[in-house]
């Protein structure tokens, strides 16, 4: 199996819902596994990871207790581009409805369109569509 980079977010106590919020806005499979199940207490997540068929892999767990709360996109944007307008646009209405737009995703000076949001989980994302010019 070839390496691979991939986002892995935590929260405190709705990474569950945050999963199933991003199987929505990407499709694909998603396992949850708790901490009970490894004989942890509780029914928090302990490892989840959607699989969208795009090629996107997104890991998420719940902070569990006795650890320092961790801050969903507190140092990091998560950042998607490409040229397939349709997908990168449905994807952005879909992280913003409900979070907060910073940056309408609009044509830039550099050809691209281009914007940035934070999602209902206070997930940063930023989303690049290029330009005719920047394509193939």
């Amino acid at each position: 199996m070839a390496s691979k980079l991939n986002p892995y977010l935590q929260f405190k106590d709705n990474a569950r819902e945050a999963m199933t919020y991003y199987q929505d806005v990407f499709g694909g499979d998603l396992v949850v596994n708790t901490f009970a199940e490894y004989g942890g207490d509780g029914d928090g997540v302990m490892h989840s990871q959607l699989e969208a068929p795009n090629g996107f892999t997104l890991m998420a767990s719940d902070t569990p207790e006795g650890m320092p709360d961790a801050s969903p996109g507190g140092n990091i944007t998560i950042s998607l581009s490409g040229d397939d307008k349709d997908d990168l646009r449905r994807y952005w209405d879909r992280l913003a409805d409900g979070g907060q737009v910073m940056m309408p995703l609009e044509k830039q000076m550099w050809g691209d369109e281009f914007g940035m949001c934070t999602d209902r989980f206070g997930v940063a994302w930023m989303v690049n569509i290029a330009g005719e010019q920047n394509q193939g």
